[in-house]
């Protein structure tokens, strides 16, 4: 006994404190390791469940966009902020959004207008129409963006601005913006920026159609030659050219302010028997020509001779015939007649 008291003694104090300190991490230890693995599994545990909960939503989002055909508040703000596809023209992806957008805007707008005269099934059946029309829209000006993309064919800010400052002004009517907006968003629950980009999308229609429209081109051309020669005689012009154009008569006085794509505006610059020559209509769908026959300070009769623009629907049609159009919702009805949806009346 008294060796190993001996030998204990002979330990410096710095040696003492060096073995209590390791005896104190070795007990330590022991749980340490047990407590390391539960935190690498806890972190393990965490990512395995944020990937289910991302891997349901996802599911959840698919199966309420393309399965169910949901369109809700909350899917379209998705769809606004993750370019989900709808559809697809010759390889170029149609928004989901731009799809959600016309049909919410159209079926609010009858919503409103018609409150509750509908029963079930008639608001079925015109909820499977609009659905029909909205998905074609959308098609169409996705066909146009990716035109407008090869033909170097732009729309600027200010471009939309000047439209939509236009639209304040529709009928004659100083609007604030503010009041715009809420008419919008009454009629057609519509927000300052999707109402931008439809004026987008519709001006860059306008533009592609401009660029790709020989025919129509040429067909002005004849019109301002034979105007020339005839002394403005646009219903010797109908007659000659037949259906490739569109005569109109107002067949009396009309509000300077009517909304005609532009043509009683441009009427009312001109002196009785004058010719406007050649412009686009701001429904971006053709050439006008007008002729005034007589006015008043506020209101105008006069005649009209419209170019339709064809070359588009033509070369969309062809990508319809050729199964260039894949569609990834099914909107299915024999009753259906495809065509485009108005646009809002800005009035």
């Amino acid at each position: 006994m008294n060796l190993f008291k001996k030998k204990d003694e002979a330990k410096t104090e710095q040696e003492k404190v060096a073995e209590r300190r390791e005896e104190v991490l070795a007990k330590g230890r022991k749980f340490k390791y047990p407590l390391q693995w539960t935190k690498h599994r806890v972190v393990v545990n965490t990512i395995l469940i944020a990937i289910v909960v991302f891997a349901l939503i996802v599911m959840g989002g698919w199966l309420a966009l393309y399965q169910l055909g949901m369109t809700d508040d909350l899917l379209f703000k998705v769809t606004e902020i993750i370019p989900v596809p709808v559809a697809s023209v010759d390889n170029e992806s149609v928004r989901f959004s731009d799809y959600l957008m016309f049909y919410r805007s159209s079926m609010t707008s009858i919503e409103r207008q018609s409150g509750s005269q509908f029963d079930s099934d008639s608001a079925q059946q015109l909820s499977i129409e609009y659905k029909r029309a909205a998905l074609t829209e959308s098609e169409t000006y996705t066909y146009a963006l990716k035109l407008a993309k090869e033909l170097g064919i732009t729309v600027t800010d200010e471009e939309v601005d000047a439209e939509f400052n236009r639209h304040l002004k529709t009928g004659g009517i100083d609007r604030s913006e503010e009041g715009f907006i809420k008419i919008i968003s009454d009629n057609f629950g519509l927000t300052k920026d999707e109402y931008r980009r439809m004026l987008y999308l519709t001006l860059m229609k306008a533009k592609v159609e401009v660029a790709i429209d020989d025919m129509a081109r040429s067909i002005t051309e004849t019109i301002e030659s034979k105007l020339a020669e005839n002394g403005n005689n646009y219903q010797a012009v109908a007659n000659d050219l037949g259906d490739s154009i569109v005569f109109e008569e107002t067949g009396g006085l009309v509000d300077s302010k009517n909304i005609d794509g532009g043509r009683a505006t441009e009427a009312m610059g001109l002196e009785p028997g004058a010719s406007s020559g050649k412009f686009i209509s701001l429904n971006g769908d053709g050439y006008y020509f007008v002729k005034l026959i007589n006015k008043t300070d506020t209101e105008v009769n006069f005649v009209s001779i419209k170019v339709p623009f064809t070359e588009f629907d033509r070369r969309f049609k062809v990508l319809q015939d050729e199964g260039k159009i894949t569609e990834l919702i099914s909107i299915n009805d024999p009753n259906l007649v495809e065509g485009p949806i108005d646009e809002p009346d800005e009035s």
